[in-house]
């Protein structure tokens, strides 16, 4: 029996199993199984190399547009950028990854145009393999949807699930300290429903023997299983609904309804018009808020405070990161103190060490030694 077959009979069986404390352990080791086995078979399937799509990670942050073919997305990168994406009403147009650039509030942000995903991606067919690979690498992941096809989301969510990228939620709080000796001792906060045992034979189905092991928070079987397998990219999210410029208003409460069936609030998508330009300056907005850059004007010797270009650095940046990004390690040794005023500094001129965290238009003189 090939790798395809087993995979297929535990997607049965797992299936067939009812859920209940008594099966909780059985179903645990059958997920551990298929993971194990899924993961064997990505990997042969990726050994035999292949046409990739390499894109340079440059600017302040990366947002990657996920749509189906023809759905609007070169239409929509030609707007927001300088990029230069072939378009056309039939499927298959973007044939490589295209990137632009956004500039937005003193940030360079770069928009990835990939070649729209077709159902099957995860598992190699019509490059999705390639394509999904260029996601992972993102800090932003905007789902394009056509207004009259809303069920595209839930079809693009499973492809990215499968090829390990988890939207718009954390990873579960699990340790894991190999020993030599002792078993598997696991501890759990009070938290956990899961049953000690459950986690054991998971832990054992991924090759632990021996390992002293911490669950916190309440995690599934499968959130388990992605903090053990340790390759799952954890990336935020949101929704575009292009082509709203077609759409009569007495659809729209249709359209609306759609997005709740999919769990997206009507309030939080973005309805714009590609083609009409319009609801783009909403989207910028959004993406601004979701990526959460934080810009720091830097206060120059003999120059003052340059508001035109700030410094731009990714949420939870300290002082340490804004002199690494301005000098390198060389800057950073000849650092002596700084001083910030703005939202993070408790009085104008505040004095701070490198530890200090930095936030949105915050200004910044940095003393250095001679």
């Amino acid at each position: 029996m090939g790798l395809e077959e087993e995979i297929e009979e535990l997607r049965e069986e797992i299936a067939e199993t009812p859920y209940n404390k008594s099966t909780e352990g059985h179903i645990g080791r059958l997920k551990a199984k298929l993971a194990e086995k899924k993961e064997k078979l990505e990997n042969q399937s990726s050994s035999g190399g292949g046409h990739g799509y390499a894109v340079e990670k440059t600017g302040d942050a990366t947002v990657a547009l996920v749509g189906f073919p023809s759905v609007g997305k070169s239409t929509l990168i030609n707007a927001l950028t300088n990029a230069e994406s072939e378009t056309g009403e039939y499927e298959f147009t973007t044939l490589d990854v295209n990137p632009g650039m956004l500039k937005h509030r003193g940030a360079n942000i770069q928009i990835l145009d990939v070649p729209g995903l077709i159902e099957g991606a995860a598992s190699g067919r019509g490059g999705g393999q390639e394509v999904l690979s260029v996601v992972r690498t993102a800090d932003l992941v905007v789902f394009v949807l056509s207004v009259f096809e809303i069920d595209q989301y839930e079809r693009l969510s499973e492809e990215l699930y499968k090829n390990k990228i988890r939207l718009d939620t954390e990873p579960a709080s699990v340790s894991i300290t190999k020993s030599h000796t002792g078993g598997l001792q696991v501890t759990v906060s009070d938290s956990v429903s899961m049953e000690t045992e459950t986690i054991k034979d998971v832990l054992r189905e991924h090759g632990y023997v021996n390992a002293e092991v911490t669950v916190r928070g309440d995690p599934s079987i499968d959130e388990l299983i992605d903090a053990i397998m340790d390759n799952r990219v954890y990336l935020p999210s949101i929704v575009s609904v292009n082509k709203a410029d077609l759409i009569d208003q007495d659809y729209l409460p249709t359209v609306k309804e759609d997005l709740r069936e999919y769990d997206i609030d009507p309030e939080e998508a973005i309805f714009i018009s590609a083609e009409e330009e319009k609801g783009l300056d909403g989207l910028k907005e959004r993406i601004w808020e979701e990526l959460g850059l934080i810009r720091v004007y830097m206060d120059k010797p003999g120059r003052g405070v340059d508001y035109e270009e700030p410094l731009v650095l990714p949420p939870g940046s300290t002082v340490e990161d804004a002199c690494l990004d301005i000098g390198g390690d060389e800057f950073l040794d000849r650092f002596r103190f700084g001083r910030v005023s703005g939202p993070s500094a408790k009085h104008d001129d505040q004095q701070v060490g490198l530890e200090h965290e930095l936030e949105d238009e915050d200004e910044l003189r940095i003393i250095t030694r001679k």
